[in-house]
């Protein structure tokens, strides 16, 4: 019956957004996105049954005909939505995105389209559905990871991660209808604020598909958010800085890196808080001064920083991830201000230090110091009014010449923390020092 479904959909939908132009994302919209700051990205699937990484371990780790019959034994009985959107709620998280399909094929909502789905585990019931309605309930902006490629459908031309051999008896027209029906039914279904999408780096899939696919979205829904993982365009795991004009979306996604200063191009930098995507047992975490540095100098560069948990085969997400995004939940409870509604800047991010501001205020992030000041440059036809660390004492700032020298106290609580600056003017408008 689903295969009849997908072959009528394919007839009606396929080529509905040729020749179009669409118009971008709204500035305003993407405004808000930008302001948010910080989500929560989740990679999960049945694969967390083996501890291996999600699509990557096909035919590696993982032989491919168990990889792919793992969906018969996923059973997480234990997996509650609203305590996975409250664990990123306090984590001072504004925004999550779960892994709906990853490079594995598997879908994490009943699709129309295909039998590899939620609803043929033992599960059967909704992860999509029960994330977004959570995450409607908490406040939670709801996003979607969407992939471009899938080694495990027929038509898509490679089904490898190792081979880059193209089955000649794919077919890529029918597999990019596949997609469209897939993403209608999620925007339909789910109305996410955002799509990230993954996986067109390979062959297959070309930049005018990616516009095309961009056209077809914009008709669904004008709002919706999308990457630039559309398109070829893009910073992955380099700190480079792209070529905006040639990005298919709406920002760029910097890979287990933090992006490039940008004060033009919207940019999210994506990290693990472990070292693998998906759960791992006894994966190494990184430490609570590793996250909140990552933060500041995510936010002082201008970007988001989307931070993932793997969560584990029975559906909770680890205690001790869970642990470790209460203790950033805590620090942002404090220091929020200076990251929230921020611009990056003005001074460029480095090891010592990083800075957001705000109407009249710069918050200076202190990460790894040497000694006991630091040096900046001065700032262009503004003067420093009042410095203070955060809710508590005073700093003694001086200015001369062409620098301004930041006396840090003694008695400053464990880096990262923040000192915020009181100038007698507009910060936001200061040029990047």
């Amino acid at each position: 019956m689903k295969r009849f479904l997908f072959l009528l959909a394919a007839v009606c939908s396929f080529g509905a957004s040729s020749g179009q132009t669409p118009a971008k994302t709204d500035p305003a919209v993407l405004k808000q996105f930008m302001d948010m700051r910080f989500g929560m990205f989740i990679h999960w699937g049945p694969v967390a049954l083996r501890g291996t990484e999600i699509g990557w371990s096909r035919g590696n780790q993982v032989e491919t005909a168990d990889y792919d019959n793992l969906y018969r034994e996923f059973n997480p009985v234990l997996f509650n939505a609203d305590e996975w959107v409250k664990i990123a709620k306090d984590a001072g998280m504004k925004y999550l995105t779960i892994t709906a399909r990853h490079h594995d094929g598997f879908c994490l909502w009943p699709s129309a389209f295909t039998e590899y789905d939620i609803a043929s585990t033992p599960y059967k019931k909704d992860i999509v559905g029960a994330l977004a309605k959570a995450c409607r309930q908490q406040g939670i902006k709801f996003c979607i990871y969407y992939t471009i490629l899938d080694w495990h459908h027929p038509d898509y031309p490679i089904h490898s991660p190792k081979t880059k051999v193209i089955d000649p008896k794919s077919d890529m027209k029918a597999y990019v209808a596949f997609m469209k029906n897939q993403l209608k039914e999620l925007i339909t279904n789910y109305d996410p604020y955002m799509l990230w999408f993954d996986g067109q780096w390979e062959q297959p899939w070309t930049d005018e598909m990616g516009r095309d696919l961009y056209a077809y979205l914009k008709q669904l829904k004008p709002s919706v958010i999308t990457n630039n993982r559309l398109g070829k365009e893009m910073s992955g795991m380099e700190v480079k800085q792209i070529d905006a004009s040639r990005i298919v979306g709406d920002y760029d996604t910097p890979e287990q890196v933090v992006g490039k200063m940008n004060m033009e191009t919207p940019w999210e930098s994506c990290f693990t808080i472990c070292t693998q995507w998906a759960w791992k047992p006894n994966d190494k975490m990184k430490s609570l001064e590793t996250c909140l540095d990552i933060i500041s100098r995510t936010a002082g560069g201008n970007g988001n920083l989307l931070l993932n948990v793997g969560p584990m085969a029975d559906g909770r997400i680890e205690a001790r991830q869970a642990g470790r995004l209460r203790e950033i939940g805590g620090w942002l409870r404090q220091n929020g201000q200076a990251v929230y509604g921020t611009l990056g800047g003005p001074w460029k991010p480095v090891d010592q230090y990083a800075a957001t501001r705000k109407g009249d205020k710069i918050y200076l992030h202190v990460l790894k110091p040497v000694g006991n000041t630091l040096s900046l440059k001065a700032l262009p036809g503004r003067q420093i009014r009042k410095a203070a660390l955060i809710g508590g004492a005073e700093v003694k700032v001086e200015t001369a010449g062409e620098e301004i020298r930041v006396y840090l106290p003694a008695s400053a609580p464990a880096s990262p923390y923040v000192i915020e600056l009181t100038l007698d003017g507009n910060a936001e408008q200061l040029p990047v020092l």
